[in-house]
């Protein structure tokens, strides 16, 4: 007869219970939160990769969007979720990289989360009215320096990407410029476009039609490697070197989550990011796939988080 000890009885108990929550997943209807408002990149995203999942699991996927409190809210109702992968956050990287060296105080905690899925990359991009006579980066910064104080750039908010970047990029070319925030990226396109201001950093995504058309002109790649759908156009880092700016969209859990669920879910949101529907809307959108396990995902986070912290101190940008 086999004996066992308490210890190794506890131990296969532990694995048993472990493994069970990953077996059985999702044992109801999953609700995927997104802590900004309807119609944005980070909706769209969280209901396309909502979509292929409800499909995979045969489980009812709603999103569920909860605004308010710089990406608060929704971060907030995730954090205090049971850990059983059932209440999961799609949000992009600044609720993670940015706001906690932004802000001087969050309703939730940024380290009370499981990162599970990075579910693609954004292609930020360097866009001026095409009123402008600059085609290059170099060409920018030589404008704004024979005209001091004339230019203009826009951003969808004092401590998006679209500020600090733009910041950042003043303080490593010398150059000075009127920060016109707007109330989103739409509306600060639609500033662009209607000559409000000149220059704005922004998604591949939002301004490729209107480049297309003429009514803005592309200048340069915002990320640290050329984007895939435009090979011929330049990063900003290539002209300015130690610029760096990013763009990527996640799906983090609550804390503590069981390491096999946090598996299992990654490995069903790889699969649907692999289908065929999914990457047609990437390229439709200009979003680039990101394979990363949990694990290099947390590190990513943490290195972007390093990353925004020093610009963030360097610029002596702070919100109440």
């Amino acid at each position: 007869m086999l004996r066992f000890t308490r210890a190794a009885v506890c131990v296969v108990l532990a694995v048993f219970a472990t493994a069970a929550p990953a077996q059985n997943y999702p044992s109801g209807p999953v609700k995927l939160i997104v802590p900004i408002p309807a119609g944005g990149v980070t909706d769209v995203m969280a209901r396309v990769i909502g979509q292929r999942l409800q499909e995979m699991w045969g489980q009812t996927v709603v999103v569920e969007n909860r605004p308010g409190g710089n990406s608060g809210v929704g971060a907030q109702a995730v954090e205090r979720a049971p850990a059983d992968g059932l209440t999961l956050l799609v949000a992009p990287d600044a609720t993670f990289t940015a706001n906690p060296a932004l802000f001087s105080k969050l309703i939730y905690d940024p380290d009370s989360f499981t990162p599970i899925s990075v579910l693609a990359r954004g292609t930020p991009v360097l866009i001026v009215h095409p009123s402008l006579p600059v085609r290059t980066v170099p060409e920018l910064v030589a404008y704004a320096k024979a005209n001091p104080g004339k230019l203009s750039y826009g951003s969808f908010g004092i401590g998006t990407y679209s500020h600090l970047s733009m910041e950042d990029l003043e303080r490593r070319t010398g150059i000075e410029m009127q920060h016109v925030p707007y109330r989103g990226a739409a509306p600060g396109l639609n500033g662009l476009l209607g000559n409000e201001v000149s220059v704005m950093l922004l998604n591949l995504s939002s301004v490729e039609e209107h480049a297309k058309a003429g009514r803005v002109r592309l200048i340069a790649a915002a990320a640290e490697k050329r984007a895939p759908a435009l090979p011929d156009l330049p990063t900003i880092s290539e002209m300015v070197p130690g610029f760096k700016t990013s763009v990527w969209f996640g799906l983090w859990g609550p804390a503590k989550m069981p390491p096999e669920l946090v598996i299992k879910i990654h490995g069903d949101v790889a699969k649907a990011l692999d289908l065929s529907e999914t990457k047609q809307f990437f390229k439709t959108n200009s979003f680039e796939r990101v394979d990363l396990s949990p694990r290099q995902f947390g590190e990513l986070v943490q290195s972007d988080l390093e990353h925004w912290s020093d610009l963030i101190k360097a610029l002596g940008v702070k919100i109440e």
